[in-house]
């Protein structure tokens, strides 16, 4: 995860401040959508624990990787560009499971960010909208007439 960060944040502005840490956790307590994400002193302990429960798993599931996907954004690892990451991260999981990815279109773009938002209290608004960014897919992989399960 801190690769792929330092792949989409090395060479931009952010990269020249010393206090934003490209490709590695974030130095400095942020918010997202009016929410705490975990402090800077919390962020490895809070991934550590994340990646060992998902890697755990002996069969891993869309709703499993959905649950990564969200508890990630929860802890909000980096300064920036954590959606980025984390939607990254999902797709290379989806496809490392053999699972059809999902992809949230931008006419759904909020139904998405409230799914994150109400996670904890309400699972099936993230989920129904990344099994809807899925169907996405599947029409997009018909329509392009590539296999899949």
């Amino acid at each position: 995860m801190k690769r792929l960060h330092y792949i989409i944040k090395h060479d931009t502005k952010d990269s020249t401040l010393s206090w934003f840490a490209v490709g590695d956790y974030k130095k400095r307590a942020n918010v997202v959508g009016g929410r705490e994400t975990s402090k800077p002193s919390e962020v490895h302990k809070h991934m550590e624990a994340l990646l060992k429960e998902y890697n755990l798993k002996k069969i891993v599931t869309v709703e499993d990787i959905i649950a990564l996907h969200a508890e990630f954004e929860y802890i909000h690892p980096f300064q920036d560009g954590n959606g980025r990451v984390g939607r990254l991260v999902a797709l290379k999981e989806c496809l490392r499971h053999n699972i059809v990815p999902f992809i949230i279109e931008d006419s759904k773009k909020n139904y998405y960010y409230r799914g994150l938002k109400e996670w904890r209290n309400e699972k099936g608004w993230l989920i129904d909208t990344c099994l809807d960014g899925q169907d996405t897919f599947v029409k997009l992989l018909d329509l392009l007439e590539i296999e899949h399960d």
